[in-house]
């Protein structure tokens, strides 16, 4: 005798297996992608000169001149991206000056934060600044300013950059026994013609018991510093 078959319980069957292979298919493509997004390279969701990716960058460079006995000065940070692994894997591109000269490196920097756990995992250079001043390199720039020689503040970061390499030029040169070590910077001028910036300083220095002030010019021309002149001052 033929068994009957109802062509409806058929086609519900036929219908939920279709179902099932389709969602299947979705969910296998919406884990590659998941899978995918894991594990790339992403901007950070921190801004370059945010306080926590500066902090990220400067434990590099800390670490770097640890390891490697270098004298490395963090600058800014110029690209942050990250990338999702057992935490957070941050892909940093760093300014930092190294002898006088401005230079980048690229950084990779895993963070774990559920174990207060921070790792350097790569430093190396990847090539020099580009020789241009900006706005952070004193403000004295001929764009919107008189030209000439312009007064510019004594704690500002390349007045100090310039002046140290004074010490360290004026040290180098010295037959004294006695370091000379930098007080003060009294006062400090700039000039920035095209790419070219000259800085005349008067500083206050002690070498062993003896305190004296110094005029100095300090030269600075793609990155690099060059002390021009130097002769105590009268007054």
């Amino acid at each position: 005798m033929a068994k009957f078959t109802n062509p409806l319980i058929s086609l519900n069957t036929l219908s939920l297996l279709l179902f099932l292979i389709i969602s299947a298919t979705a969910n296998s493509e919406f884990c590659d992608d998941k899978m995918a997004l894991l594990g790339g390279v992403q901007e950070s969701r921190g801004a370059e000169n945010s306080n926590e990716i500066e902090s990220l960058a400067r434990f590099a460079i800390e670490e770097h001149n640890k390891k490697e006995n270098a004298l490395l000065e963090f600058v800014k940070v110029v690209k942050a991206q990250e990338q999702v692994v057992a935490g957070t894997m941050h892909h940093l591109t760093v300014e930092a000056i190294d002898a006088g000269r401005k230079k980048l490196y690229e950084a990779k920097v895993w963070v774990k934060p559920w174990l207060n756990f921070k790792d350097l995992q790569e430093f190396k250079h990847v090539g020099d600044s580009p020789a241009s001043f900006t706005s952070s390199d004193l403000g004295v720039k001929k764009d919107g300013h008189c030209p000439g020689w312009q007064a510019v503040p004594v704690h500002d970061p390349q007045v100090q950059d310039a002046a140290n390499h004074a010490i360290q030029t004026i040290q180098q040169r010295s037959n004294s026994l006695f370091p000379y070590v930098l007080q003060e910077i009294v006062d400090a001028k700039a000039e920035v013609i095209e790419d070219f910036a000259k800085f005349a300083m008067l500083l206050k220095v002690k070498r062993g018991e003896k305190e004296e002030k110094l005029n100095v010019e300090v030269h600075k021309k793609e990155g690099t510093f060059h002390l021009n002149q130097m002769q105590q001052d009268q007054e």
